[in-house]
C-alpha cells in the first residue's frame, strides 16, 4: 500500500511539474513578436516547420528565411530554458523533460495535416 502511495504521489508530481512547465512555456512563448507566431503558424501550416519528439521545433523542409529561422531558435530557446526548469523539479534530464513534454501536451494538441518528427527521427504528417 505504501509503495502504490508514494508511486500515486510521484506521478501526481510529475503532472503538475509539467502542467507548471507548459503554463511558463506557454509565458516563453509569449514572449515571441506576434511577427514570429505568425511565421511560424505559416510554417506548420506549409510544412515547413514541424514539432519534434525531442520537444522542439525543426525544419521539416530546409529555408533560407533568417526570420523564420530567428523565430524558431527564440521559441526553442524559450522551451529549453522550461524543460530545464521542470526538469529540476522532477529529478531528470532536460532531455527527457523535453520528450516528456512532446508526448503529453505537444503531440496530442497538433491539429491535422500539420507535421512531426517521431523518435525514430520519421516526419509524419497527422
Amino acid at each position: 500500500m505504501e509503495k502504490t502511495f508514494t508511486m500515486s504521489l510521484r506521478k501526481l508530481f510529475v503532472i503538475g511539474a509539467a502542467v507548471l512547465a507548459l503554463g511558463v512555456a506557454a509565458s516563453g512563448v509569449l514572449a515571441q513578436t506576434a511577427e514570429q507566431r505568425s511565421q511560424i503558424v505559416a510554417a506548420r501550416t506549409q510544412g515547413v516547420v514541424g514539432e519534434q519528439a525531442d520537444g522542439y521545433l525543426g525544419f521539416r523542409t530546409p529555408t533560407s528565411d533568417p526570420a523564420l529561422q530567428r523565430a524558431v531558435a527564440d521559441t526553442n530557446a524559450a522551451r529549453r530554458e522550461v524543460y530545464a526548469a521542470s526538469a529540476r523539479e522532477v529529478g531528470t534530464t532536460t532531455e527527457v523533460a523535453a520528450a516528456r513534454m512532446f508526448e503529453s501536451q505537444l503531440l496530442p494538441r497538433l491539429p491535422a495535416g500539420q507535421w512531426y518528427r517521431n523518435a525514430a527521427g520519421q516526419w509524419v504528417q497527422r
